[in-house]
């Protein structure tokens, strides 16, 4: 997986890339529905970094880059439902 970090629309001090690209290799991490915008599909995803740190981001991908255009950590919302959907999966 190849990312690209150049001129990202975010602080990413808040969080780290390191974190970011562990959260897509989480194996209980979730990519949702793409969401339309100017003819360039958009995905989510839900994951978790190698701390337990719970991150949402929204990137596109060509099939070979990844591109995060935000990215923040999980709200309560959506690290609970991260777990259920986990549970649902992995009884």
């Amino acid at each position: 997986m190849e990312f690209d970090w150049l001129d990202v629309p975010f602080d990413l001090q808040k969080t780290a890339p390191k974190e970011i690209e562990e959260s897509f290799e989480d194996p209980f991490s979730f990519r949702l529905l793409p969401e339309s915008h100017d003819g360039e599909a958009r995905y989510f995803n839900l994951g978790k970094s190698l701390n337990d740190k719970g991150i949402f981001s929204l990137f596109w991908s060509d099939g070979k880059r990844y591109r995060v255009i935000l990215a923040r950590e999980m709200a309560p919302e959506e690290l609970s439902f991260y777990q259920r959907k986990n549970s649902e999966v992995n009884p």
